[in-house]
């Protein structure tokens, strides 16, 4: 009788996965198929899993400035990468120092890394120290500086560098380790499964964000992926929206894979960075329960 409510359990649990993987997956492998999916055959029988007319109609128009493409994935990358490597390095020196009991003054440190939390200046004076203070509109280091530091990423910090027992880092300085080389060499290491969980998190902020190269950025050597493809989707609705000026632009318009094209901007934007969760996941499952249980 147990066993088979052992087994009746482990049956619904499976289940109960398989289902929420199916909801996961199937959306992404109907954006895939419509991507690439002949655009007249879409209009007449709607999406498929499997497209009925193969075509790459979609993709050729997406890459049909490929030059611009290519340069807005540089973009982003270097930006990826350079800004989630300066957001781990501040974040995790700032909640270092916080959590050491030698740091003077460290509780009204603590308050004003929180106070931005509880009262934010907003979208305006964040503009004009950007702009009119340091000078960054419309180069490559404002898309960079605007996720550089998070609140709530140096309290998560913060709490995962209180589990590292003191005896640690006092046996370090006693065999003569410096603060800086004891940092880098012990804490660090030690503070990988939360190193890689807010690292993931902001490589998709960093990732995701066109909002910031709308605000500050003007040249088209710096745009970043995602705002250039917004920019083609808006481009997109825009002539769909005005194709009635005449017969030939409407002929034209009907043309353009307009679907195929938002499932094939999805799936470069999702593309790569999509490969990073087989690399950190891991680190990410060990991370996401740091502190759930107390020793």
């Amino acid at each position: 009788m147990i066993l088979r409510k052992l087994n009746l359990s482990k049956i619904t649990l499976h289940l109960m996965f398989i289902t929420m993987s199916l909801a996961f997956i199937l959306p992404l492998i109907l954006v895939v198929s419509i991507s690439f999916t002949n655009e007249k055959w879409l209009m007449l029988d709607g999406y498929r899993f499997w497209p009925k007319e193969f075509s790459t109609a979609a993709y050729q128009y997406v890459f049909s400035g490929a030059g611009s493409i290519l340069n807005a994935y540089g973009v982003t990358i270097f930006v990826t990468v350079v800004g989630t490597l300066l957001h781990l390095l501040i974040t995790a020196m700032l909640s270092y120092s916080l959590t050491r009991p030698e740091v003077k003054h460290r509780r009204a440190l603590t308050f004003f890394v929180y106070l931005p939390v509880l009262f934010n200046g907003g979208l305006v004076p964040q503009y004009i120290l950007l702009t009119q203070v340091l000078h960054l509109k419309d180069t490559i280091w404002v898309l960079i500086i605007v996720y550089l530091v998070s609140t709530v990423n140096v309290l998560i910090m913060k709490n995962f560098f209180r589990t590292i027992p003191d005896s640690l880092i006092e046996s370090a300085r006693m065999d003569g380790s410096g603060e800086i080389r004891t940092f880098f060499q012990i804490v660090l290491p030690l503070s990988k499964p939360a190193l890689a969980t807010i690292g993931l998190f902001v490589t998709i902020a960093y990732w995701n964000d066109w909002m910031t190269a709308s605000l500050y950025i003007e040249s088209p050597n710096l745009r970043p992926l995602q705002y250039l493809l917004q920019s083609l989707m808006n481009n997109i609705g825009y002539l769909q929206s005005n194709a009635q000026a005449s017969q030939s632009m409407e002929a034209a318009i009907g043309m353009l894979p307009s679907e195929g094209a938002r499932m094939a901007t999805c799936v470069l934007a999702i593309g790569p960075i999509i490969l990073l969760y087989p690399l950190l996941q891991k680190y990410f499952e060990k991370g996401l329960t740091i502190g759930a249980v107390k020793e």
